[in-house]
């Protein structure tokens, strides 16, 4: 039998991951510490399970126990027959986290390990590179576009939002598990200077995606012959640092009708990604 566990004292330590540490605690204490992220919604736990990885605990509406969840608690008592199933009623639960579940599961599980960046682009023509990109809706639609149009790996800059983050993870339905990532550099002084150098002692030409007097096009029949492109986007409002564009190899636009001088950072991954992969 699973071992389910009804949710009667609400103090019980062992929901602190799930309610009582909010999205920046998570991210910056018990996740970095601990190894730990929460993936939402059956949908994105099945695809972090797929992808090898092991979960903790799970919280869910009582109601789903037969339905929706009824493969992924089969799936993780398993390996494990005391994998801990928290229960309740709907209302319960959402008086208990303060809002609605995403589809009624929140699944607590180990963090994996993250390779280096020359384990991970050994292989790869085309990488996205994603310099201090703060917002984590952003993020998951990068990750999701990434998966989708064929980036082979995705690196992020020491400062970067977490692709592991909750919402990121559920934003991006679960593509974060998809497409290998790394950070290339720990701390804000590994990049840009330190992380170009690796990705061109790595054989790779560097894309900034930029508005400059010397950008080329998006289109410019170069980028797509080169063998292997690092695409690099920018924070939200400010874009790119200076000294990144200034040590790329090109400054890439994506041409604009109407005035419209620049596109949200997500939706201008979006376009380079599919540009320059075909």
């Amino acid at each position: 039998m699973p071992n389910i566990i009804k949710i009667t004292d609400f103090s019980d330590p062992a929901l602190d991951v799930f309610v009582r540490l909010t999205g920046t605690q998570l991210r910056n204490k018990l996740e970095p510490e601990k190894g730990i992220f929460i993936a939402e919604s059956p949908t994105v736990i099945e695809v972090a399970l797929d992808a090898l990885c092991e979960p903790i605990a799970l919280l869910t509406d009582e109601r789903l126990l037969g339905g929706a969840v009824e493969k992924i608690i089969r799936r993780c008592t398993e390996k494990d027959p005391n994998f801990p199933i928290y229960t309740a009623e709907r209302e319960v639960l959402s008086g208990l986290t303060g809002f609605e579940l995403t589809r009624g599961a929140l699944c607590a599980m180990k963090r994996p390990a993250l390779p280096s960046v020359e384990a991970l682009c050994k292989n790869a023509r085309r990488i996205a590179v994603l310099e201090e990109v703060a917002d984590s809706t952003n993020i998951g639609a990068l990750f999701r576009s990434a998966a989708a149009l064929g980036i082979d790996a995705v690196l992020i800059t020491p400062t970067c939002c977490d692709p592991l983050c909750r919402r990121a993870v559920r934003v991006s339905m679960g593509t974060v598990f998809l497409v290998p990532f790394t950070r290339i550099g720990e701390t804000a002084a590994d990049w840009p200077e330190k992380g170009l150098q690796i990705l061109h002692d790595l054989g790779f030409k560097t894309a900034a995606m930029a508005l400059t007097d010397d950008s080329v096009s998006i289109e410019d029949e170069r980028l797509r012959k080169e063998e292997k492109l690092a695409i690099i986007l920018g924070t939200e409002g400010d874009g790119l640092k200076k000294r990144t564009i200034a040590d790329s190899d090109y400054t890439v636009k994506i041409p604009m009708s109407h005035g419209v001088d620049s596109l949200n950072v997500a939706a201008a991954g979006a376009v380079a990604f599919w540009q320059l992969t075909r």
